[in-house]
């Protein structure tokens, strides 16, 4: 695929001697590609996954002849070609012909493509900007992701630091469609849209649909937006839902320490798990503003510390092994499993056990996967 500024002088003169405007189309052409620029500059263009078409697309929504796109009169024109997954203008199906402008949006299927246009002169109707297209090529997607639920849970193990028995999963969300991939470029789209909690809602619901088929029953550790302490007796009303549809999956909700910010909301929600049978976990002790005294105001299961307390542990000097240490003894001493995250090496597994940790994650034990 060429780039706008790199096509071949002769091939933009055959374009533009019969067209007044060259026009590209901006996007992946598999999963996972980088963003490219494609001139329409054949006739007919035709969109699909057949070898022959103008612009093959390795996508298996997409069907052999897909779409195809026309200049008519200096215009240009999309047609469905009666795909099994459709052809979509900004968001609405293309059911005939239609005329197509500068910036618009166009999915084939789930391959999205922003519309771009070049004068003869070389002068484009506006800079194409790869980290805009991605951006708005994400908001676009978003929309299908939360409708069709197109998030894929993935579970990363949680061991014993002795013996490395495992325990457990945390559930972590990956998005199915171009652009949302990773859990921070969905959250990235849904603050944007100020969607944030129905995003958390649908990564827990969907990993806990997937994690009560896992064999063995482990125990789920599920995760939460911090918004979503906003408006406690919403969170409640969702992890009773969830309960009932886990049915008895062993659950651990997630709460960031820096999302305790009010005593008396933890203490109520904390009743509430108690009733649901939903054990707590602090995520990322040590990274937030609150202090221990502040956390078992409602004493949670796990204190889950943060990776910048444990990454480099096996070559830190004495006073931080002693600090840390001093903070998994008053855990414990509370009758909570202290759990150590980000552990990638051996030699972090041995300073974790010399602290006195009882649980452990990281990708030393796994990646996160699917079930």
């Amino acid at each position: 695929m060429a780039s706008v500024d790199s096509l071949p002088i002769d091939r933009l003169r055959r374009s533009t001697a019969v067209y007044e405007d060259v026009w590209f189309l901006s996007g992946p052409t598999s999963p996972g590609d980088t963003l490219q620029h494609t001139p329409i500059d054949q006739e007919p263009f035709i969109v699909g996954r057949k070898s022959g078409v103008a612009m093959k697309l390795q996508f298996r929504t997409v069907s052999g002849n897909h779409a195809e796109l026309k200049l008519v009169d200096g215009k240009l024109i999309v047609r469905d070609l009666e795909s099994t997954n459709g052809t979509y203008l900004n968001g609405k199906r293309v059911t005939e012909p239609v005329v197509v402008g500068d910036e618009d949006l166009i999915h084939f299927a789930e391959a999205p493509f922003r519309v771009r246009r070049q004068s003869p002169t070389g002068v484009t109707a506006g800079t194409i900007s790869e980290n805009v297209c991605d951006q708005a090529l994400a908001l676009v997607q978003f929309d299908r992701l939360m409708s069709q639920r197109l998030v894929r849970p993935h579970f990363q193990p949680i061991v014993t630091v002795i013996g490395a028995r495992m325990i457990g999963f945390e559930i972590l969300g990956r998005g199915s469609v171009f652009g949302l991939e990773s859990v921070g470029a969905m959250f990235q789209a849904a603050e944007q849209l100020n969607l944030e909690v129905e995003l958390s809602r649908l990564l827990r619901w969907e990993g806990l649909r997937v994690g009560r088929e896992l064999p063995d029953s482990p125990t789920l550790f599920v995760n939460t937006h911090p918004k979503e302490m906003e408006d406690g007796q919403s969170l409640i009303d969702s992890l009773s839902k969830v309960r009932t549809m886990a049915s008895n999956t062993k659950i651990v909700l997630e709460i960031h320490e820096s999302a305790v910010t009010n005593p008396e909301q933890m203490r109520r929600l904390h009743s509430t798990l108690k009733e649901l049978d939903i054990q707590l976990a602090y995520d990322d002790f040590g990274a937030g503003q609150a202090r221990l005294a502040e956390l078992v105001e409602a004493r949670p299961d796990y204190v889950k510390f943060d990776i910048g307390l444990i990454r480099g542990l096996s070559v830190v000097d004495s006073n931080r092994m002693r600090m840390l240490r001093s903070l998994v003894n008053m855990v414990q001493d509370l009758d909570i499993s202290a759990l150590a995250e980000g552990i990638e090496t051996i030699e972090e597994v041995e300073a974790c056990q010399e602290v006195g940790f009882d649980l452990a994650q990281g990708f030393y034990y796994g990646r996160p996967a699917p079930a």
